[in-house]
């Protein structure tokens, strides 16, 4: 009897051990289907982006330096050589066409024509005393004193007596010139810009003295690519980007020449005086057309690919989300901060415009910020 109630027993633990065991499984089982049951997937991630919108006519604003100058610059000298007497302007200062700005020492020149009209008088006298004694001569010949052949000889002596007078007054003449030529005067109206001698300096002939630069007629020159040169209009103004703004500018003319260093053709625009200073670098503004089909796109948006090829992620419906996905691109032209692509993305097609840092291929998104279009 005992050794059937100790199977009894055992029997028994074990059945109870088993039902234990079921309820501990049933009883996971119930927690882990209401642990799953509460888990909910995390909402799309808002991202901002840009619609795709292809163009054939698009166009990209390029820049040109050019350089301000004055439309007439001189490097003013006196034609004879001299000792400076007087320089009676300085750096900076604005002078009138016709204004003494030098003046050479005269009194050699001076002394000069005085010797020049004495001269001028002695044959002067000489042509009075040799008309003189023509005509008395030919009273001689009316009377038969004389021969023809004397007559003949004191004509000649009274024309070279009137050459020999106007050579001397032409060397007056020309002596009074190299007085005024003493005298340096402004060519035109402008403003000094260099002053290189003093006051009993003794100037060489031709040897620069003074800079003059005309302040009232400015222009641009900007070297171009000669297709973009012969667009040029001069009915409408070009946009010029200057330290601070802009200025309009309008085109004059053009050399028509190819520089064949630089391969460009020099054009000239003419400015409003006073806008910007003679020296100073400005850039050109010209839209200059893309002769491609494709759209624009922030520099945001691009993400380095395998190759050198760069990559754009386009949102691609899911049910009712976003899920993105890589397309490769291929960039035709670059800005500071947008870029114009084509590749496989179709017009209209959503692109994520920037926070590539955070994203990854497949991540569900929702459009939150729709962009404008770069245009």
């Amino acid at each position: 009897m005992s050794g059937t109630s100790r199977r009894l027993g055992a029997r028994t633990s074990v059945a109870l051990a088993a039902i234990t065991v079921a309820i501990l499984i049933f009883g996971v089982s119930t927690l882990r289907a209401d642990a799953t049951s509460q888990v909910t997937p995390p909402p799309p991630l808002p991202v901002a982006v840009v619609a795709a919108d292809y163009a054939s006519d698009a166009s990209i604003e390029e820049f040109f330096p050019g350089m301000v100058a004055a439309r007439r610059q001189s490097a003013l000298g006196f034609e004879r050589g001299g000792r400076i007497d007087v320089i009676g302007v300085d750096v900076g200062d604005h002078v009138q066409g016709g204004d003494v700005l030098a003046v050479l020492d005269t009194r050699a020149v001076v002394a000069q024509i005085a010797a020049a009209d004495a001269q001028t008088a002695e044959a002067a006298a000489q042509t009075a005393l040799t008309a003189g004694t023509e005509v008395r001569q030919a009273q001689l010949l009316e009377r038969g004193h004389i021969s023809q052949q004397r007559l003949d000889e004191v004509r000649t002596a009274t024309r070279a007596a009137r050459a020999r007078e106007s050579a001397a007054a032409a060397a007056a003449d020309a002596i009074r010139v190299q007085l005024d030529l003493a005298e340096m005067t402004a060519p035109f109206d402008g403003v000094v810009t260099a002053r290189l001698a003093d006051e009993g300096t003794i100037a060489a002939p031709g040897q620069p003295l003074l800079e003059l630069i005309e302040n009232g007629s400015l222009e641009i020159r900007v070297g171009l690519p000669p297709a973009l040169a012969a667009s040029l209009n001069a009915d409408r103004p070009y946009r010029f980007v200057v330290d601070g703004g802009s200025i309009n500018a309008r085109f004059r003319a053009s050399t028509g020449i190819v520089d064949q260093q630089s391969r460009s053709v020099t054009v000239l625009f003419d400015i409003e005086p006073g806008t910007v200073a003679v020296g100073q670098i400005v850039r050109l503004a010209m839209a200059t057309p893309i002769d491609a089909d494709g759209f624009w796109v922030p520099t945001s948006a691009l993400a380095e690919g395998r190759r050198g090829l760069w990559t754009v992620y386009v949102l691609q419906p899911d049910r009712d989300d976003y899920r993105l996905e890589g397309r490769v691109v291929e960039t035709v032209r670059i800005e500071a901060d947008r870029v114009f692509v084509r590749g496989a993305v179709a017009d209209g097609e959503l692109v994520l415009a920037s926070g590539l840092a955070r994203i990854t291929p497949g991540l569900r998104v929702a459009p939150a910020v729709l962009e404008a279009r770069a245009q």
